[in-house]
């Protein structure tokens, strides 16, 4: 995991690929509940060059109702050991608002990362958790949960300098608790309609100004489809358009449903001489 961050640090673009061992996820091409499907998606994702791997048990689509505890470990279980029994050193987040689900799989898996969407807010242990085991840790924004995050999107002093200022006071309180590894997202999609999505992203060098890395997930989300008249299954095209925006605003993470076409923007990208726009996150 030292590797990853020190890859972070040097401003060097990771994709994170989206294993979701769940049956009712926003996209449905990303649903992989069974064994095989996860396997067989994590084999691709691999194949095609992604460098995390995310996985999680529980949606998080607007509208979304938490599932069973158990039913949530269970499945997270299946997917983290899909993902070490073909590559025992990628690093792999855990996709969980839950200290007991991070809490077990740190402890059967070892070092992994947790990818809080409520950045230790639903959770009143999941700071300690995280701070006892020492991994690294993903905070985001978002307001509410998901059955009501949508009815949350009021922001008077606008979408960026609220959500900076969330995290100027979050990232204080992680390391404050002993949090030291910390990545921020922030949220594209959770209590943000569709106009603040865009200012959000506009914006987003803001929030790498902070000097973290930025996690930017953006794939095939409502912002895109809703934007262009078209269903998840046809956004990739504007997908891509976003996610190189993400980079050139110094983003260093996407978190994507397609890695082969997230390694490619990343490798183009990278390729520009003058990168004069590029802000650095680090």
């Amino acid at each position: 995991m030292k590797h990853l961050f020190k890859a972070l640090e040097r401003h060097e673009p990771q994709v994170m690929a989206i294993v979701n061992v769940t049956d009712d996820s926003f996209f449905e091409g990303s649903r992989t509940p069974s064994g095989d499907a996860i396997e067989e998606r994590v084999a691709q994702a691999l194949e095609d060059g992604a460098t995390i791997f995310d996985v999680g048990g529980a949606s998080s689509r607007p509208g979304a109702e938490m599932v069973d505890m158990e039913e949530e470990w269970q499945r997270v279980r299946r997917g983290v050991e899909a993902v070490r029994r073909l590559s025992s050193d990628v690093p792999v987040s855990v996709d969980t608002c839950r200290a007991e689900v991070a809490r077990r799989a740190i402890e059967e898996f070892g070092e992994l990362i947790i990818n809080d969407i409520s950045a230790g807010e639903a959770d009143a242990r999941m700071i300690d958790v995280v701070a006892r085991a020492g991994v690294p840790y993903v905070a985001m924004h978002m307001r509410g949960e998901p059955l009501s995050m949508q009815r949350l999107t009021d922001y008077p002093k606008g979408v960026v300098a609220e959500v900076r200022d969330y995290f100027v006071e979050r990232l204080a309180t992680l390391r404050e608790r002993g949090v030291e590894r910390v990545i921020i997202d922030p949220g594209f999609g959770f209590a943000k309609n569709v106009e603040q999505n865009y200012e959000l992203l506009a914006g987003l060098s803001e929030i790498c100004d902070l000097g973290v890395p930025v996690l930017a997930g953006l794939s095939r989300k409502s912002m895109i489809y809703r934007m262009l008249g078209i269903t998840p299954a046809e956004a990739l095209n504007g997908t891509t358009a976003l996610n190189w925006e993400a980079l050139r605003q110094g983003a260093t993470i996407l978190r994507v449903h397609d890695v082969r076409e997230a390694v490619e923007v990343v490798q183009l990208f990278e390729k520009l001489p003058n990168k004069g726009n590029k802000k650095a996150c680090q």
